[in-house]
């Protein structure tokens, strides 16, 4: 494995700028450069247009863009690692110099490894290190903080592994349980969020136990990042109280903005959503709820700058 050099965060900007020293919830924005995510696959292939669109997302207020270049939809396929590449480092690359904060999105120690060189500031891995061996150490050597979600199989697989007595004590001890891994392989303490990989070996029943018992994970003492995004379980809930038909993945954007409003309220440090406008209006609405003060500091990891 090739190491990187290790950033210097002496005299360095906190990652998402402004937002940062404003006590809410920070908004993070979906750029998925693939051709078969389940929300918004080929949207944003080329890599003139992805870069375009992240720069809107931060104009719109995105306080970090997470470009992913495999989708991680249920029975998805594994991208080979030089695809990932070629998809993803060109658009990290041309966010960067555009000076948007940015992140990756990725399994793999060599995709976040060329990101970060490409100018990522955070690495969101969804297997929480578990897809490769070789990514705890990378992130150690890199610096950067980094999101570990909860993970039991790829996938393809992954819907027969939803299966729980306590949803949320065993998600909780599978997250403690990377966390000792993680920071045994060098990853500062300080630089670790975690991710109840809401969908992820989930049902929708999984998903609305993690997320009404979501103070829970949050007193673990880590931030705490919600990627609820049209996902599945918003769509079965808008058709059980609805229709009866789930709503297209691109119609659930509202629903998506009554769940960030929710999970800010109840301590999430950041949500990962598609529409950033509706999102920022709710978790600032969580704020002013919550009696926040606009310029308190926001927790680390997100506030570290590498």
């Amino acid at each position: 494995m090739t190491a990187i050099p290790t950033k210097s965060s002496s005299a360095a900007a906190p990652p998402f700028g402004g937002a940062s020293r404003r006590n809410r919830c920070l908004v993070m924005g979906i750029l998925n450069v693939t051709p078969d995510s389940f929300s918004d696959g080929g949207h944003h292939t080329d890599v003139r247009q992805a870069v375009r669109r992240g720069i809107a997302m931060a104009e719109e207020g995105a306080d970090l863009v997470d470009v992913g270049g495999e989708s991680t939809r249920p029975g998805a396929r594994p991208v080979p690692v030089a695809e990932e590449l070629a998809r993803v480092v060109p658009v990290v690359r041309g966010l960067a110099r555009a000076e948007v904060r940015v992140s990756v999105d990725t399994m793999h120690a060599t995709v976040a490894r060329a990101a970060v060189e490409a100018g990522a500031c955070l690495v969101n891995d969804v297997s929480g290190g578990l897809a490769d061996p070789d990514m705890a150490a990378t992130v150690a050597v890199a610096g950067v903080p980094y999101v570990a979600m909860h993970w039991r199989a790829p996938s393809r697989d992954m819907d027969r592994h939803a299966v729980y007595q306590d949803v949320v004590a065993e998600v909780t001890a599978e997250l403690l349980c990377r966390v000792e891994k993680l920071t045994a392989a060098g990853i500062a303490p300080e630089r670790i969020a975690l991710d109840p990989g809401l969908g992820f070996a989930k049902r929708p029943a999984h998903d609305w136990e993690l997320l009404t018992r979501l103070p829970a994970l949050c007193a673990l003492g880590f931030p705490v990042l919600v990627g609820a995004s049209r996902k599945r379980f918003i769509g079965a809930a808008l058709g059980a109280y609805g229709s009866g038909e789930p709503p297209p993945p691109g119609m659930r954007d509202a629903a998506t903005a009554a769940v960030s409003a929710l999970a800010a309220t109840a301590g999430a440090a950041c949500v990962r959503v598609h529409d950033v406008p509706a999102s920022l209006d709710a978790v600032r609405m969580a704020a002013a709820w919550s009696g926040s003060q606009p310029d308190a500091p926001h927790p680390a990891p997100f506030a570290v700058r590498n």
